[in-house]
């Protein structure tokens, strides 16, 4: 259970980011809105992980998950570029987070 609810909160770190993104600095409601309640749901389930999972490996995985969705969230909806080096970073990064979670 702690390793879904440490999942879940990474993809809330992709939410809550693209909120922020298109509430333009907090002058849209409802994009501000949603940011606040992904950040709210994603740092409170790090805090149940981290509960049983060393901090070291719940963190970097959070990050890792947060980071490589928000990354492919940009590519696939926002149009930002997916070039052949930004794919072999983030299946690097990928690689990184399945490795921890293996060798925990």
């Amino acid at each position: 259970m702690t390793w879904i609810v440490l999942i879940i909160s990474g993809l809330m770190e992709t939410v809550w980011a693209a909120a922020l993104s298109t509430s333009h600095g907090f002058s849209r409601l409802w994009p501000s809105v949603l940011f606040v309640v992904a950040l709210l749901l994603s740092m409170l389930g790090l805090a149940y992980a981290l509960r049983t999972v060393p901090v070291g490996t719940g963190y970097a995985i959070w990050v890792g998950i947060g980071a490589a969705c928000t990354a492919l969230y940009g590519m696939t909806v926002l149009g930002e570029p997916a070039t052949t080096a930004r794919l072999v970073c983030l299946a690097l990064i990928i690689a990184g987070v399945v490795g921890l979670k293996f060798l925990h």
